[in-house]
């Protein structure tokens, strides 16, 4: 195809004097006259069907001197028709340009044309000179043969800088739809054609166009391979015209194909895995990676695929929780790449008050909670309703007309919490003791859970508890402060087994531990709310196909409503003289379920739930925080 260009004639005419003008103020004047008289030449630069003839008002024009200085200019240069312009005498640079526009930019039908010429201005002298403007970016047209258009469903050319320069923004061509000519600054070109045939099966194949040169026109051709292009390039150029053809010859069936499926995306991590779907070709497994960006970025981060099987799997970390973020799979330097597919990260949720920084007492009601206290905002505090919740409303409204008001979790402050960057606000104080008169009683394990007391029962003594909130992230880890001294006497036995536990361990021991769980949980009632598990200590038996248990929830492989779970070490359980800090481990036993409930539980009496422990055990916690960051721990657990 020829090339298109505007021939800007400027003829710079030293022009003589009207007969009313005085000859010695010419011949004592250092100046000379430029008229301006413009042509443009119409013709085409390109023997394929071509782009419209530029509008001449687009041409831009300045007189410039040695010394850089713009002596004058206009943005249309019709303005300039017939114009008479003085100028001192010397050597000038007249140039020519597309007018608001710098070619600096991709764009479709934006051609960018410049040009420039000297000249000199001589005292009664006439001079002729002229300025071609001529195409100054690259143009590119795509073109799909009509084999190709029936051998295929869609499809689209994506045009982009070689060198992914942020700046250039890549331009699509799309079959079936209205030719446009895209233009790109002077840079090497690279061009992704991706086809879906009719088995709906994706092809993808880059090619790259280097040495490119202003005024280049590349019509990039697309046909089926039926054999004879042998899957290489045809390439034809026209030295007149500036003109490259490029012929791409596409199989149908394409020797290699790559998908990629649906990540398993976390807050802060994304599993990613991929397949080869077909190849003819053989690929080497360590050309193989995944890339990954946020959603419409420029630019890719590349995360290495391992070959499991016939498996590719990866992994991209510290991403951002709430983003959405596209992924595909590449071999080598994009020879292969698949589909991109979308991903959103889950928010990383904080533990609510994990800081036990907020207390109130309950409302009076039917039941008077105005003497319990509860991690809690007060509009919900003794409602069924808290995200934290205790032992205390069972011991606070038990036989109070004989023993008075009993509340084994309390918040402290001051000295009594633990201290931040010189801060110190509230923690809970666990402290286990007897509640009752006499004999006639039980022991109370100082505990805060998320969950809600429900009711408590005289006969047999006991209660109903229900375990878990709803939480659909998935933190990798529970950190936080305590401190513990541990009753070393077990005065309360309600269970041999469990107290001989604590005798071999030398006294009592406190715990702190996490689950998430995925079960449909248990409906609310007119006294418990949702939740993931219930303690009635009525039952004769576990019921765990009902979510039920009589003593404690199984957290062992056995349930397989546990998504994952951590505790505290044993040796740290067994006390800590002053604030330390701890770290659990959520154990996920699989790593693509979603949990609905979180638990988080700590006591001072490991074995409260059996009524077994010291009265003399105190505990302290504070500022508990789920994390997000890293990779979480992994035993995989196959279910029966």
């Amino acid at each position: 195809m020829k090339k298109n260009w505007y021939s800007l004639i400027i003829c710079c005419l030293v022009t003589m004097l009207s007969a009313c003008q005085n000859e010695d103020e010419l011949s004592n004047s250092n100046v000379g006259y430029l008229r301006l008289t413009m042509g443009v030449d119409m013709s085409v630069n390109t023997r394929a069907d071509g782009e419209e003839v530029y509008d001449p008002k687009q041409i831009a024009v300045q007189i410039v001197s040695e010394e850089n200085e713009i002596m004058d200019e206009t943005s249309n240069w019709e303005d300039w028709s017939g114009k008479q312009i003085t100028l001192p005498v010397g050597t000038y640079t007249v140039k020519a340009s597309s007018a608001g526009f710098d070619g600096a930019t991709s764009g479709f039908d934006k051609p960018y044309y410049a040009g420039s010429t000297e000249i000199t201005i001589k005292k009664n002298t006439e001079v002729n000179a002229s300025v071609t403007c001529t195409l100054a970016n690259v143009k590119v047209t795509v073109n799909f043969d009509q084999s190709f258009i029936y051998n295929f469903k869609s499809a689209t050319v994506e045009v982009d800088d070689n060198a992914d320069n942020a700046g250039i923004s890549p331009l699509t061509f799309t079959m079936g739809e209205s030719t446009q000519s895209g233009y790109f600054p002077v840079t090497d070109l690279k061009a992704m054609v991706t086809a879906v045939n009719k088995n709906d099966v994706s092809n993808t194949q880059t090619d790259v166009i280097e040495n490119v040169k202003a005024r280049d026109h590349y019509i990039l051709n697309y046909k089926v391979d039926d054999g004879k292009g042998d899957g290489n390039v045809s390439i034809k150029f026209d030295n007149e015209t500036k003109t490259y053809s490029y012929t791409f010859y596409i199989p149908t069936k394409p020797t290699t194909q790559l998908a990629v499926a649906d990540a398993n995306a976390w807050a802060k991590l994304a599993y990613l895995s991929g397949s080869v779907v077909t190849s003819e070709d053989d690929l080497e497994p360590a050309n193989m990676k995944f890339q990954y960006r946020v959603k419409d970025a420029a630019e890719w981060t590349d995360v290495v695929a391992a070959l499991n099987e016939n498996t590719y799997e990866g992994k991209a970390i510290s991403l951002e929780p709430e983003t959405t973020y596209e992924y595909r799979m590449v071999y080598g330097q994009e020879e292969f790449v698949s589909e991109v597919k979308e991903f959103t990260t889950e928010e990383a949720i904080a533990l609510y008050n994990g800081g036990f920084d907020v207390w109130s007492y309950g409302k009076e009601g039917e039941t008077d909670y105005s003497q319990t206290w509860f991690a809690e905002e007060s509009d919900k505090a003794g409602l069924g309703t808290s995200f934290w919740d205790s032992g205390n409303i069972g011991t606070s409204t038990y036989m109070t007309s004989l023993v008075g008001v009993h509340n084994p979790t309390s918040p402290v402050e001051g000295d009594e919490a633990h201290e931040i960057d010189g801060k110190t606000g509230k923690a809970a104080k666990l402290a286990s003791q007897f509640v009752g008169f006499m004999t006639i009683g039980k022991f109370a394990a100082g505990n805060i859970y998320t969950g809600n007391y429900c009711e408590t029962f005289a006969n047999p003594m006991g209660a109903r508890i229900r375990f878990g909130k709803p939480f659909v992230s998935r933190p990798i880890q529970l950190k936080g402060w305590y401190k513990y001294s541990r009753g070393t006497n077990i005065d309360e036995k309600n269970d041999k087994a469990c107290a001989d536990k604590l005798n071999e361990a030398g006294g009592d021991l406190c715990s702190i531990y996490i689950a998430l769980a995925d079960n449909i949980g248990l409906e609310a009632d007119d006294i418990a709310p949702t939740a993931a598990f219930e303690i009635d200590n009525r039952l004769t038996a576990d019921e765990p196909a009902n979510f039920k248990y009589k003593n404690a929830i199984d957290f062992t492989t056995n349930n397989k409503n546990i998504v994952a779970y951590g505790e505290l070490s044993a040796n740290m359980a067994k006390g800590a003289a002053d604030w330390t800090q701890f770290t659990i481990n959520l154990e996920y036993r699989d790593l693509t379920r979603k949990p609905k409930y979180i638990i988080v539980v700590a006591s001072a009496s490991k074995y409260g739930d059996y009524f077994t422990g010291s009265t003399k055990s105190v505990m302290y916690v504070d500022d508990f925080e789920l994390v997000y960051d890293g990779e979480p721990t992994y035993t995989p657990v196959v279910q029966k």
